[in-house]
């Protein structure tokens, strides 16, 4: 089969590599790639916006399965898009891809169906919004309505931040029309933890879980970013947690939106936390997370190709999963979250490889025969092993026998749990 994967950061490598690494499949095409996903993928250029001109390359080539990394395409509508040119496509609706692209959306739907998650108000006006934080206190949390590339949220230890955060999101509409509206919702406390599945037509297939680490900078300080790094499994999960988030949380969420008339195919991703009461949902997206997928989807033993087909064609498959640990720690622009530092070089990164070490390209570009940074987060560099404390190793051993001018990572990724 043919597969086009549609997007050009770390997730979309690595859902291309899946599929490359399937014996199912032939070719794999990715739009617009990047410079450093051309071993596993032939780029594209097209934008992921460029509907038509991503449909008619689907037509042409005969594509087989267009699968949807980003949300920006997917809350757009893209897979209308393809249906009804009757193109085959993986990913949510316009109208279902909500789930992400409308915090309070989500939340009215948590709500109405009782599935777990914190108390919260939702606000256009300022002023009120200020009034709830004052009279709820701190901690407390601010989220952009819409989509803000993973920036769209202030966990604020302060009333004056949380403050702060109102006025740059309504006030100075820092992410436009997405932050003219803001949820604003209970700090919950505990450990967090991604839990994806695999829908379509009213099937649901968990994956295995994953941690990630939000901060940019060790001990979980600093900026919040759109993730430094991951691993799965998480031990300090357990499997009777994951079992009820299941129950109450994934299935139920997807029987509510068959309900509501907006019936979800795709990545559903809950981003949980184990609170005193049981695991509870930050937020809902409705695709793959990045980085978590980067660790993710290599401990999937299953042919991916042949997966996505028999999901499609509605025939029963049943996924496999390594007992491995896989840990992966992301290589950023020096500035990164903020103003980045774009074009300094990479070290030779087949360097890396020859330890036995995976590279994910999130943002890299080919100069003259070397790979520069091209983006907020660069690669991302991972290592399988039997324990996550062995493939913490591996992949630090990797890091620090480079220099890396222009670019930073965390020392730390996997600390919660092999404290």
């Amino acid at each position: 089969m043919k597969v086009l994967v549609i997007g050009s950061g770390g997730r979309e490598h690595a859902i291309a590599r899946q599929f490359k690494n399937s014996p199912s499949v032939e070719e794999v095409y990715v739009a617009p790639g990047n410079d450093g996903m051309k071993a596993d993928a032939e780029c594209v250029a097209l934008d992921v916006m460029d509907f038509s001109g991503l449909a008619q390359f689907a037509k042409e080539y005969e594509i087989d399965l267009t699968f949807v990394g980003p949300e920006q395409p997917l809350a757009a509508g893209i897979v209308d898009f393809f249906q009804l040119r009757g193109l085959r496509i993986f990913g949510p609706t316009k109208e279902a891809a909500q789930i992400e692209g409308s915090k309070s959306y989500a939340k009215a739907l948590m709500k109405k169906y009782g599935i777990p998650t914190a108390a919260y108000e939702t606000f256009t006006d300022a002023v009120k919004a200020k009034a709830y934080v004052k009279k709820m206190g701190a901690p407390i949390v601010v989220k952009a309505d819409g989509l803000a590339a993973g920036k769209g949220v202030v966990v604020a230890m302060t009333v004056e931040e949380a403050v702060h955060a109102i006025d740059e999101m309504i006030g100075n509409q820092r992410f436009g029309e997405s932050s003219s509206r803001v949820v604003v919702e209970e700090f919950l406390e505990g450990e967090e933890f991604s839990y994806m599945s695999i829908v379509h037509d009213g099937q649901i297939y968990p994956m295995v879980i994953a941690q990630d680490h939000k901060r940019a900078y060790d001990g979980d300080k600093g900026p919040n970013t759109g993730g430094m790094g991951a691993y799965s499994p998480v031990p300090q999960i357990p499997d009777e947690v994951i079992a009820t988030a299941y129950e109450t949380i994934i299935m139920p969420t997807v029987e509510a939106m068959a309900k509501e008339g907006a019936s979800f195919s795709g990545i559903l991703y809950a981003g949980l936390i184990l609170t005193k009461e049981g695991p509870k949902v930050i937020e809902f997206n409705a695709r793959f997370g990045d980085p978590e997928t980067q660790v993710v989807l290599p401990r999937m033993k299953s042919d991916f190709g042949a997966f996505m087909t028999a999901l499609l064609d509605g025939k029963p498959y049943e996924l496999e999963w390594s007992d491995e640990a896989v840990l992966g720690v992301v290589v950023a622009a020096k500035g990164y979250p903020g103003d980045v530092v774009k074009g300094s070089i990479l070290p030779d990164l087949t360097g890396i490889e020859s330890k036995g070490l995976g590279v994910i390209h999130a943002g890299t570009k080919e100069v003259e025969g070397h790979f520069t940074g091209n983006g907020g987060r660069v690669i991302l560099v991972s290592a399988s092993a039997d324990t996550l404390k062995e493939a913490q190793v591996k992949v630090y051993e990797g890091l620090n026998s480079f220099e890396w001018k222009g670019f930073f990572y965390r020392n730390d990724i996997g600390w919660r749990t092999l404290e």
